[in-house]
């Protein structure tokens, strides 16, 4: 008997997702290729209740919950979507698995400059409202565009605005200073605006339309997960650049009972 939903990454979207649709008594698979986009942050914040949290311990504990409905969970890598004609065939490394319908929660890459990199998530990183209570009140480097200096104001009043990011300075394990052309300015945190892309390669494969957003084109959704292709859906940070964490497990609670009734509906 083939899954009636194959869930396309296993994040908070994903993983919420599957919960609400175990919980429904359907029959999920859930493919992860466990290397979500937050894992170099220590910790995740405006989760209520989970504020602090490890973002790894979330999806500990997410997988668990679904595993404890029934739910599969798998960590492989898809190859190929196509559709067919009761559904999708999903190609895994080393199998084909068979859905009615498909759910994708695969995210996007934040495009980090190397060196960078080994900070980002740390004293380097993109979204204050994530990580700028914890560096309240100490030097800020932001690069990006000057409504991001702004914002970074609520959380210090010592807010350097740098052009160009040419390289950081490091010692005892902290960022001590941005470099900027021939300037050295000392900081304690860099918010750095980096580019993203979304991982939508088998959504536009599949035909899927996309739209406009500030940072690029996106897929685009219906405000409950469904995309322009009949039966596929799209939740979390691949459809929607701005979800953080918990609007992610919102998003895919939403798409879940969309699928829901869509299957009830197909069922009828």
């Amino acid at each position: 008997m083939g899954h009636e939903v194959v869930i396309i990454g296993g994040g908070a979207a994903g993983l919420s997702a599957a919960l609400v649709l175990t919980r429904a008594r359907r029959r999920v698979l859930v493919v992860d290729g466990a290397e979500p986009r937050n894992k170099p942050a220590a910790h995740m914040h405006n989760y209520l209740s989970r504020d602090g949290l490890s973002p790894l311990d979330l999806l500990k504990h997410g997988r668990a919950e679904v595993e404890g409905y029934g739910g599969e969970i798998v960590n492989d890598t898809v190859t190929r979507v196509t559709k067919t004609d009761d559904g999708f065939a999903v190609e895994l490394s080393e199998r084909t698995v068979h859905a009615q319908r498909l759910l994708f929660a695969t995210g996007l890459v934040d495009e980090v400059p190397d060196h960078l990199r080994e900070r980002w998530g740390r004293d380097v990183f993109s979204c204050p409202y994530c990580h700028g209570y914890e560096v309240r009140d100490q030097k800020l480097a932001v690069f990006g565009e000057e409504m991001k200096v702004a914002l970074v104001r609520q959380w210090s009043d010592d807010v350097t605005h740098v052009p160009s990011v040419d390289g950081i300075e490091v010692e005892d394990d902290r960022l001590v200073a941005v470099i900027s052309g021939s300037d050295r300015i000392p900081a304690d945190a860099l918010v750095y605006s980096a580019p993203v892309k979304p991982r939508d390669e088998f959504l536009l494969a599949l035909g899927a339309e996309t739209e406009k957003t500030p940072v690029g084109p996106f897929v685009r959704t219906d405000g409950k997960g469904r995309t322009s292709v009949p039966g596929v859906y799209a939740a979390g940070n691949v459809t929607d650049p701005a979800a953080i964490v918990i609007v992610a497990a919102a998003q895919g609670a939403q798409a879940a009972g969309m699928i829901n009734m869509d299957l009830v509906t197909a069922a009828g």
